[in-house]
C-alpha cells in the first residue's frame, strides 16, 4: 500500500508527535509499504526554522521514509495570532505542495492537534483518493478550553463544527487512549473509532541506557552525581503541564541535600519557569537545553525518577514521557488522574498526586528519594507493563493489519 502521514511536526524535531509518527512511518514501511510524510520545515520548539532548512519545499529521505516539507510561520509564543499564524501557515503550504508533489495514496493519516489541519487532510485525502484517517492525540477543542487558549464564543463555535467535521468526514478517527475513544464514540455514535495506543520502543528505551556520562550531564559535573537522585523533567515547558508545581515542591524538600530536580527541553513558558526558580531562590534545581532524539533513551534511563505533571485533568490524556520512563524501569511520579492515573496505578509504576496537592508532592518525592529499594521496584514493574502492553512492535503490527485489511479485525484480536 502507499500511506501517507500529514503532521506539522516530525524529525529533526523533538518531541512526543514526533517520535511516536517517525516510528510508525519506519515500521509500516519496514512491513513492505510505501510511506510518505508530508510535514512543516522544522522548528519546534525553539521557534526557528532549524539550520540547513527553508524555503517552501523540501524532500529528504528520513530511515528509508520520504519527507515532504513545506513551509511555515515559526514561533514559540503562547500568543493566540502567533499561534493562529503558526498552524494556518502549515495548512495553506500543505495543501499546495500536497497537492502537487504528494503522489496518490490508499491512506492518509492526519495528526491533531492541530486541529486545523483537518482541513488540509481532507482536501487531499479527497484529491489523492485516499481513506482519511484523522489520528487525535489530543481532544482539541475540549482541551483548548481547558486551559483557557479559547473562551466561549465564535471562535469556540467554529472550532466545535470543524472538529465534528473532520470527525464524520474521516475513514476511521484513531485516539491514542481509550478515554479519548469513548469520548468521540460517546458525542459521534456514527463514527468509525480505533485506538491506536500511545507507547514505547522498549528496544530503544530501557535501563540498560542508563549512563554515567549523561548524569554528569544531569549534575553539571565531573562527578557523576554519585549519591544524588534526580527528578527529571524532560519535554516541552508548556502550559497544559503545570510545571509550576514541580518548582513548588522543590522548595519544600530544599532541605534535602540529595534531591536534584532537573528540567530538560523547551517551550513558551521555559523562561518565565527559570526567573519564577531564581525568585525562589531554588539551588535545587537546573534547566538544560532540549536534547536530540538520539539521546533521550539514555537522559530517561540515568533519572532517579521521572516527573509527569499535567496543569489540570485533560479529557483522555496519557503523556508520551509515561511511557518511555516505564519503558526504562524509572519510576514514575505523575500528577494527574483519569486513564494516565490507572496506567500507573494497574502497573504499580510510581506513585500518583492529585492536581496542585504540593505538600502531597513534595513527601513522594521524599520518600522516592530515601528509598533507592522501592525506586527499583517500581520501575521494574513499570518495565515489565511497557514490554507486556505498550510495546510500539505490538501496537504498530496491530494498525498495519487492520490496515492491511480495510477495517475488518484480525482473527483473534
Amino acid at each position: 500500500m502507499r500511506i501517507g502521514i500529514l503532521t506539522q511536526y516530525y524529525p529533526p524535531e523533538v518531541g512526543a508527535p514526533q517520535a511516536r509518527l517517525s516510528d510508525l512511518a519506519r515500521r509500516l514501511q519496514a512491513r513492505g509499504h510505501e510511506v510518505f510524510v508530508l510535514t512543516a520545515m522544522p522548528s519546534y520548539p525553539t521557534g526557528r526554522i532549524f539550520p540547513s532548512y527553508g524555503g517552501f519545499f523540501r524532500r529528504e529521505v528520513i530511515d528509508g521514509v520520504t519527507v515532504l516539507r513545506s513551509a511555515i510561520y515559526p514561533t514559540k509564543s503562547a500568543g493566540m495570532v502567533r499561534r493562529l499564524l503558526n498552524y494556518f501557515s502549515f495548512v495553506f503550504s500543505s495543501l499546495v505542495v500536497g497537492l502537487v508533489k504528494l503522489p496518490r495514496v490508499d491512506y492518509l493519516l492526519t495528526e491533531s492537534p492541530p486541529l486545523f489541519l483537518g482541513v488540509s487532510g481532507y482536501v487531499l485525502s479527497r484529491a489523492k483518493g485516499a481513506r482519511w484517517i484523522f489520528n487525535v492525540s489530543d481532544l482539541w477543542p475540549e482541551t483548548a478550553v481547558l486551559l483557557g487558549v479559547i473562551r466561549d464564543g465564535l471562535a469556540l463555535r467554529m472550532a466545535s463544527r470543524l472538529e465534528a467535521f473532520c470527525y464524520r468526514k474521516a475513514w476511521l478517527v484513531s485516539t491514542q487512549t481509550r478515554g479519548m475513544r469513548a469520548d468521540i464514540a460517546r458525542r459521534f455514535p456514527e463514527v468509525r473509532t480505533y485506538h491506536l495506543s500511545n507507547g514505547v520502543d522498549t528496544s530503544r528505551f530501557s535501563s540498560e541506557r542508563r549512563s554515567d556520562q549523561m548524569r554528569k550531564t544531569l549534575t553539571g559535573t565531573e562527578e557523576g552525581g554519585n549519591g544524588l537522585c534526580f527528578a527529571v523533567y524532560a519535554g516541552l515547558h508548556g502550559l497544559a503541564q503545570g510545571l509550576d508545581q514541580i518548582l513548588a515542591a522543590a522548595g519544600r524538600v530544599a532541605d534535602e541535600a540529595s534531591l536534584r530536580f532537573v528540567f530538560v527541553g523547551d517551550g513558551p513558558e521555559k523562561e518565565r519557569l527559570i526567573a519564577r526558580s531564581r525568585e525562589l531562590r531554588l539551588d535545587n534545581v537546573r534547566f538544560l537545553d532540549a536534547l536530540p532524539g538520539s539521546q533521550m533513551p539514555g537522559l530517561v534511563a540515568s533519572a532517579d525518577i521521572a516527573l509527569v505533571p499535567l496543569k489540570l485533568a485533560l479529557p483522555g490524556a496519557a503523556p508520551s514521557k509515561l511511557y518511555e520512563a516505564m519503558g526504562s524501569g524509572v519510576p514514575v511520579v505523575l500528577i494527574a488522574g483519569g486513564e494516565a492515573a490507572k496506567i500507573v496505578q494497574e502497573a504499580r509504576a510510581g506513585v500518583v498526586v492529585a492536581y496542585d496537592d504540593i505538600p502531597a508532592l513534595a513527601v513522594a518525592l521524599r520518600e522516592l528519594a530515601a528509598d533507592p529499594r522501592r525506586r527499583r521496584e517500581l520501575g521494574d514493574a513499570g518495565r515489565r507493563a511497557a514490554v507486556d502492553r505498550f510495546d510500539r512492535v505490538a501496537i504498530t503490527a496491530a494498525f498495519a493489519e487492520y490496515l492491511e485489511r480495510g477495517g475488518e479485525p484480525s482473527p483473534g484480536r
